[in-house]
């Protein structure tokens, strides 16, 4: 049973574990997509060429659910380095926002661009960006009776005290149809995926 002053991880009062489920998109990196590099010649991928490489980190996230849609708002830094650090220079990244539903499908996609500018003589640069991601509520809302089948208070001896709620197919389908992410990550080319998977 969900207590108002219990925290995810803790033991309640009948014995059980507290976890808390929260309607809002959480925020994530996806594997592959949060670093690129660039080439001289562009067309190379040997190290020897490498010209910049560029990293998303700090991806923090907030969210609003007042009103009828869960407002999700996403922060992270872009740092770059490059190897050639002579003169001034600009450098821009195209980055993508997705919100996806259910692991699988993508119900929103946006493309962005980051600029950094590197100061004459210095090899590493850095920018804040963000991303927005706005879902309905109702959307992202468990229908009620698999919300009280979740929440409702097991004790020992009950037929189902040691079955998981979750291994019911229909209380898996019902959260996965209403879970939501918001995916940040560069707007790699195929080529810039294959090199993040080789290297």
């Amino acid at each position: 049973m969900l207590s108002g002053c219990s925290r995810k991880g803790e033991v309640d009062e009948t014995g059980g574990i507290v976890q808390i489920r929260s309607a809002c998109p959480s925020a994530a990196i996806p594997a592959g997509t949060g670093d690129i590099t660039l080439f001289n010649p562009a067309g190379s991928s040997d190290s020897r060429a490498i010209d910049v490489v560029g990293v998303i980190s700090n991806l923090t996230s907030t969210c609003s659910d007042a009103g009828e849609q869960l407002a999700t708002q996403a922060t992270f830094t872009v740092t770059a380095t490059r190897t050639d650090t002579g003169a001034a220079r600009e450098v821009v990244l195209p980055y993508f926002s997705v919100v996806v539903r259910g692991a699988t499908s993508v119900i929103a996609k946006r493309v962005g661009q980051v600029r950094l500018n590197f100061a004459p003589g210095e090899a590493r640069a850095s920018v804040t960006a963000s991303a927005a991601s706005y879902v309905d509520k109702s959307a992202a809302t468990l229908p009620p009776e698999i919300d009280k089948e979740i929440r409702r208070n097991r004790k020992p001896g009950d037929e189902d005290a040691a079955t998981d709620p979750m291994a019911r197919p229909d209380v898996r389908d019902a959260i996965t149809r209403t879970s939501f992410e918001l995916l940040v990550g560069f707007n790699l080319t195929a080529a810039q995926l294959q090199y993040n998977a080789t290297r």
